[in-house]
């Protein structure tokens, strides 16, 4: 049996965790990428019996040398890559735009739009060179790219980045058979988001709990995304807790 494989960054917890040990169980062989070593491992052994197709690769996405060692580990290990989960992610302190300093703007912008289009890349250059030819890249948007919270200006600002660099490569993907797509998470229930149930800043400047959803959930629909054939692409995906604000004035 041949199986496809997906590389997953961020995959030492929450959504890339989730969407990780959701592959594995799916048959996919898949790599995981992340900072920590040991919480890659952690992944990998959440995934119980099909741990065997994993492999962990520590990379720093902010540097492309890194980036580039991790696609290279992927061919070596598994011949081909057919999908990216473009995941890994870093937000600023909740704190007033005017008081942020540059190396914090510069933290949440190198990781999740410069380390995001490394990761697109690099990709591009094992897709575009494989054979058969092509696969499918999926990028974690979120719904701060439609709409920002209080306070949230780099993680938002990077996020409506995302947007314009999955179109931008969607176009650019075509000729290479390559489908490049996004996902916009709305309170996925991860260690990260956990404060959302004991109340966060709204746009009115109340504090209020708002609703979430399992990481479960994410991690089915990016499978689905990425299990449709290469002829199909889902451009944009929303998936979100129905009754958090987001739809609407507040």
């Amino acid at each position: 049996m041949s199986f496809r494989v997906a590389l997953v960054t961020g995959a030492g917890s929450g959504v890339g965790r989730a969407v990780a040990t959701t592959f594995l169980r799916a048959g996919w062989q898949v790599a995981l990428a992340g900072r920590r070593a040991d919480a890659l491992d952690e992944t990998i052994r959440l995934a119980g019996q099909d741990a065997q197709r994993a492999l962990a690769v520590p990379t720093d996405v902010t540097q492309a040398e890194s980036v580039r060692a991790l696609f290279d580990a992927v061919v070596a290990r598994f011949g081909r890559l057919d999908l990216l989960f473009n995941n890994a992610g870093s937000n600023a302190p909740g704190v007033p735009l005017e008081d942020l300093s540059v190396e914090q703007w510069r933290q949440v912008i190198d990781v999740n739009l410069t380390g995001a289009f490394f990761c697109l890349q690099q990709a591009f250059r094992v897709m575009k060179e494989q054979s058969p030819r092509g696969g499918r890249i999926i990028n974690n948007g979120s719904i701060s790219a439609h709409a920002p919270r209080p306070n949230s200006a780099p993680y938002t600002a990077s996020k409506h980045a995302i947007t314009g660099l999955t179109k931008a490569a969607s176009l650019d993907g075509r000729k290479y058979d390559i489908a490049v797509g996004q996902i916009d998470i709305g309170n996925a229930l991860t260690p990260m988001a956990a404060r959302m149930t004991q109340g966060v800043p709204q746009a009115d400047g109340r504090i209020a709990p708002e609703p979430v959803i399992d990481v479960q959930i994410v991690a089915d629909a990016v499978l689905h995304m990425a299990s449709l054939p290469i002829e199909a692409n889902v451009l944009t995906m929303t998936v979100m807790a129905t009754k958090m604000p987001f739809v609407g004035r507040g």
